[in-house]
């Protein structure tokens, strides 16, 4: 069995800075990638529109123009957002939409995940001056939906955690704030959070990993598989049905595909595990391993067509550009992934932390 899909867009990625860009960037034009969302949360951040780098933080246009050098200028698409950190203006936003460098801005819970210790809480951003411009400047608003700020059993127990918290509290005033504010809801990983989604109006969308499609904190937990370790955690079976529903349903347009891969030279510390999956080289077969699991039959027109929408087409759409009229093709044949070697050492895969094989290879 063969699917042939039009190239995809990994609508929420990190290619880190330093030498080892190039490798990450590779590892997705290998895998039919034609475009990505690269991530702001760099050292330092992207916190500027135009100029070059500062020591304090990058711009727009000098990380763009970084990530190019390392082979992105072979994306058909290449968005870098806005970091929304306390210096970032009303005046900032007017002013990179109107020169088309600023597509999208970031809402990073403080201190919520990797380099996130520069961002702002939503309360302090809700009803305020940067919303309303992104807001009426059609700039989108990507969003790691989780409550900071919170003690233990509060994070996470069996009736609630930071990200349904933080969609049960925090998004409706949101929405009620900013009603034609465009939303990306990041790497959702509830139930909650997938049903806010589907019952949020048409601009509000949301990716989905491949992790939280495959696994469950079971998963995690069972021989502290630390490889499994990212930002929002996997959930319980519950949430992993209930996502697997949303991309899956018939005609869905809301969710696409955003891997949040996150490459880790050293994953395990002395001060605790660095968040993250990276699934740079596999995330279309652990997408439609993911698809196969939920009950897809990927062998028929029906099947294809559901994996490509979520895949290869919903994403586009919401952001506003075309899908790609390049292909690539996998096969359903076993595939073992390796190592991934960079200047500043080797990245360990999803599927090689986890110990398994991949059911679908990509061809040639």
């Amino acid at each position: 069995m063969t699917l042939t899909l039009p190239q995809w867009f990994d609508l929420h990625t990190h290619f880190r800075q330093g030498p080892a860009m190039a490798a990450y960037v590779k590892a997705h034009r290998d895998m039919g990638c034609a475009g990505a969302l690269a991530m702001p949360n760099t050292q330092p951040p992207v916190s500027r529109i135009s100029g070059s780098a500062q020591s304090d933080g990058w711009s727009i246009e000098s990380y763009s123009a970084e990530l190019r050098a390392a082979g992105a200028d072979a994306f058909e698409q290449l968005i870098v957002p806005l970091y929304l950190t306390r210096q970032t203006t009303a005046a900032m936003i007017r002013e990179g939409a109107a020169s088309g460098l600023l597509r999208a801005c970031k809402y990073y819970p403080p201190h919520g995940t990797t380099n996130s210790e520069h961002g702002v809480p939503m309360d302090h951003l809700i009803g305020g001056e940067v919303l309303r411009e992104m807001e009426e400047c059609g700039v989108v608003l990507c969003i790691h939906g989780e409550q900071h700020a919170l003690s233990g059993p509060d994070y996470i127990d069996a009736q609630q955690n930071a990200e349904t918290r933080f969609y049960m509290e925090r998004m409706p005033r949101l929405l009620a704030a900013h009603p034609k504010l465009r939303i990306v809801c990041e790497h959702i990983t509830t139930r909650t959070a997938a049903e806010f989604v589907a019952n949020a109006p048409e601009h509000v969308g949301a990716t989905i990993t491949p992790q939280h499609l495959l696994y469950t904190l079971g998963h995690l937990i069972q021989g502290l598989k630390y490889h499994l370790y990212c930002l929002p955690i996997v959930k319980f079976q519950d949430d992993r049905a209930a996502l697997r529903q949303a991309v899956t349903s018939r005609g869905q347009m809301k969710y696409f595909a955003g891997t949040d891969s996150a490459p880790h030279t050293t994953k395990a510390t002395a001060c605790g595990c660095a968040a993250g999956c990276f699934t740079g080289g596999c995330a279309p077969q652990l997408y439609a391993m993911a698809f196969e699991e939920a009950g897809v039959e990927l062998g028929t027109a029906e099947g294809q067509a559901m994996f490509e929408q979520f895949l290869c087409l919903n994403g586009p759409a919401f952001y506003g550009f075309p899908p790609s009229e390049k292909r690539f093709t996998m096969e359903k044949m076993g595939q073992q992934m390796k190592a991934l070697e960079t200047p500043a050492g080797p990245v360990t895969p999803l599927p090689v932390g986890m110990g398994i094989d991949l059911t679908w290879r990509l061809s040639a």
